[in-house]
């Protein structure tokens, strides 16, 4: 990974209120903390859900806390920290809404993150019952976006 590359997310991760940044190309990845003693003390394994419970309190109170998954219903998370948007543009049509039948592969939002438009496309076939994140806002990695049933 190009040493610019680092530089610009350590500077990301200064800049954002955000604790952790974990980016992946390939075989390489890179993991930066601002709490580097946490990082090397806690297990992989455990990272995972001490960053998910990290995010709980930042996520609207609509989100997962107050949605109880059924056996039926599957979570969209997000893929990656940026900023989630519900359209391709201001003020066009939304690409899903709530009791809409979608297909595999079909657009569900846009996360923007280090100036890149990233489309978040579904891996399910089924009808969205919630969505979880509001247009504009910031996300968190594992952050749920949407529940499809």
């Amino acid at each position: 990974m190009d040493i610019r590359k680092v530089k610009k997310l350590i500077e990301l991760l200064e800049e954002s209120g955000i604790s952790e940044l974990e980016i992946s190309e390939g075989e390489e990845s890179v993991r930066i903390s601002r709490h580097p003693r946490l990082a090397m003390q806690a297990p992989m394994v455990a990272a995972a859900p001490m960053a998910a419970a990290a995010a709980a309190p930042a996520t609207p109170a609509t989100a997962a806390g107050e949605h109880k998954p059924k056996k039926d219903e599957s979570t969209v998370t997000s893929p990656m920290v940026g900023t989630y948007y519900s359209a391709p543009a201001p003020g066009a049509k939304s690409f899903v809404e709530i009791g809409m039948d979608i297909k595999v592969g079909q657009i569900l939002c846009i996360i923007e993150a280090m100036k890149m438009m990233n489309q978040i496309e579904s891996d399910k076939t089924g009808r969205v019952t919630a969505i979880l994140a509001k247009n504009g806002e910031p996300v968190e990695f594992g952050q749920p976006l949407f529940i499809i049933e």
